[in-house]
């Protein structure tokens, strides 16, 4: 029998339906407002992240998953024999996996006769959920954790995720770009992509896009799916913080009018991603074949 548990941080944003189909297991971020420590998505939303800011001009932070808090999740199936393959937020954005990472040495350490393997994505939201997917088809397929791993690692520069801002007020507020750039994007009605470096999971401002949303959300789309040619046609997400049903709706009809995928997903973002990003946010995030 192969022993494998599949794990993610919760930040991966899979969604409820593949998450039950791969038999997902999640830990949480954590989500501290008003200095309140919440559990991501399991007791805070993203309503609430958003209601606080706009009606009381608080913003959460956010912080990753500690070592000794790893340590418990994995030691039970470590002792019980079974591998274990987890899949973290880039850590070139979090130190999520630098903590996952002491917490599998420790374990190692204390003789359990599993093993747990962290991945870093070099990824964020459903960039980790393409990965998690293949990981789940290896394990099906029979694969020891140890190979899947490696064929992780190989494959994760594959992963293709971006997403525009509807508005950077939430990255001014956080400290991650200026009060005159989001003034000047804002008045300019800039919206920026957001492209992860699948090379080290870093993030970058690429195209920068005029025009009303749903404008924009259009030619982003096909932007996006004309830069690779060649993509794989098995999975594509579309992953929102919060955007208006028939606009989500409209960049899935977008997508379907340029490539035929097997599985178009329409996923919400978990708190952590949404709390940097912003209200009205949205990404479609691929894999290419090479």
């Amino acid at each position: 029998m192969n022993k494998i548990v599949l794990s993610a941080d919760s930040t991966c944003d899979l969604g409820p339906e593949l998450k039950a189909r791969y038999g997902v297991s999640y830990y949480p971020f954590h989500i501290i407002l008003e200095e309140k420590d919440y559990q991501d998505n399991v007791d805070i939303t993203v309503k609430d992240i958003f209601d606080a800011y706009y009606d009381r001009k608080v913003l959460p932070r956010t912080a990753a998953i500690n070592v000794g808090e790893y340590v418990d999740y994995f030691g039970g199936w470590v002792r019980e024999g079974y591998d274990v393959i987890h899949l973290n937020l880039g850590g070139a954005i979090s130190s999520a996996h630098q903590n996952c990472v002491l917490a599998a040495q420790e374990l190692a350490e204390s003789g359990g006769a599993g093993r747990v393997y962290p991945i870093d994505s070099y990824s964020l939201s459903t960039g980790i959920a393409l990965q998690v997917i293949d990981a789940g088809e290896m394990i099906a397929a029979g694969m020891p954790a140890e190979e899947i791993a490696k064929r992780l690692e190989g494959n994760r520069r594959h992963i293709h995720a971006s997403f525009i801002l509807d508005t950077l007020d939430f990255m001014r507020a956080g400290g991650r770009c200026s009060t005159v750039a989001a003034v000047s994007a804002n008045l300019l009605s800039l919206k920026p992509c957001i492209e992860v470096d699948n090379q080290d999971g870093s993030m970058h401002v690429g195209k920068k896009y005029r025009g009303n949303l749903q404008k924009v959300l259009g030619q982003y789309v096909k932007d996006k799916l004309a830069q690779y040619p060649k993509i794989k046609r098995d999975h594509l997400f579309i992953t929102y913080s919060t955007i208006a049903p028939e606009m989500a709706e409209r960049v899935k009809e977008t997508v379907q009018g340029i490539a035929a995928f097997k599985e178009i997903h329409t996923t919400c973002a978990s708190c952590t991603i949404a709390s940097h990003c912003g209200p009205n946010t949205l990404g479609i995030l691929f894999e290419t074949e090479d």
